[in-house]
């Protein structure tokens, strides 16, 4: 099997940026959550990591970044919550499909 262009490391890192963000703002609780997404990343299929990071590519980081962002945000504010970081990662490709680039 190929190696995802997007690492899981790198994915990971983006739960770890939050989790680091929550805790500079005193959010204890949205730094929790945050870092059990970060925990559990490791356990993303490689199936869906493929897929994200194939998106990745065709989209752009802007894009990407554009669509993260209010998504992280609403874990941070507590609006959203995922028990598994593959669950949040389906949530993010289907706003990708959703969105017309």
């Amino acid at each position: 099997m190929a190696k995802p262009a997007v690492s899981r490391d790198a994915f990971r890192g983006l739960f770890a940026f939050y989790a680091a963000k929550a805790h500079h703002d005193h959010n204890g609780i949205a730094e929790g959550r945050l870092l059990k997404l970060f925990g559990s990343s490791e356990h993303i299929p490689d199936g869906l990591l493929e897929l994200w990071s194939s998106r990745t590519e065709l989209i752009g980081s802007d894009a990407i970044g554009n669509i993260m962002s209010p998504l992280a945000h609403q874990i941070l504010d507590g609006a959203a919550q995922y028990n598994h970081a593959s669950d949040f990662l389906r949530r993010l490709l289907r706003e990708l499909d959703q969105d017309d680039h």
